[in-house]
């Protein structure tokens, strides 16, 4: 199974992403970070962090170990540029293209390795949420109670027992 993740329009050139990504392309996942962690170049850390970002979905999304991963591919694609212009002699501008890049980094299960099945919760029905009812009488599920229906239910209340010691004072 190919896990992939990418982070688009990112603020670098292509031509020097490529650069840090073709030296990492083949190594496994522990080496690839290890040797991230040595280059001393700002875009390791765009690099890292979609690697890591696509190794927490495999983890967390698809369920796979750390140990069955490996890096199938690593690229680093052109994006839209960001033109700016510098004032130059007599009047003019040049034209400065600021550079930017999509990386997709695509990990890889081993052969055969099936994702972790994590057991399935059992949600129980909630008490609270069902309203009973008994004898003439609805209780309605706690923090759903409508400010107009417990305010009838008390008038309605108050009345029965008025009539109640009406009935007992007779």
């Amino acid at each position: 199974m190919i896990i992939k993740a990418t982070q688009k329009n990112t603020r670098q050139t292509p031509l020097k992403v490529r650069l840090v990504a073709n030296s990492v392309k083949k190594l496994s996942l522990v080496d690839a970070i290890k040797q991230l962690a040595a280059i001393e170049r700002k875009s390791t850390l765009v690099i890292l962090k979609v690697l890591r970002t696509a190794i927490a979905n495999a983890i967390h999304n698809h369920g796979f170990a750390f140990e069955d991963l490996t890096i199938k591919s690593i690229t680093v694609a052109p994006a839209p540029k960001l033109k700016r212009f510098r004032a130059v002699s007599r009047g003019r501008a040049h034209t400065i293209f600021k550079r930017t890049c999509h990386v997709t980094v695509e990990l890889e299960a081993g052969e055969g390795k099936k994702p972790a099945v994590k057991p399935k919760k059992v949600v129980k029905p909630s008490t609270k949420a069902k309203a009973k009812v008994e004898k003439n009488k609805t209780v309605l599920p706690a923090g759903k109670v409508n400010r107009k229906v417990m305010a009838t239910k008390k008038a309605v209340t108050k009345a029965s027992n008025i009539q109640q010691k009406k009935g007992q004072a007779k």
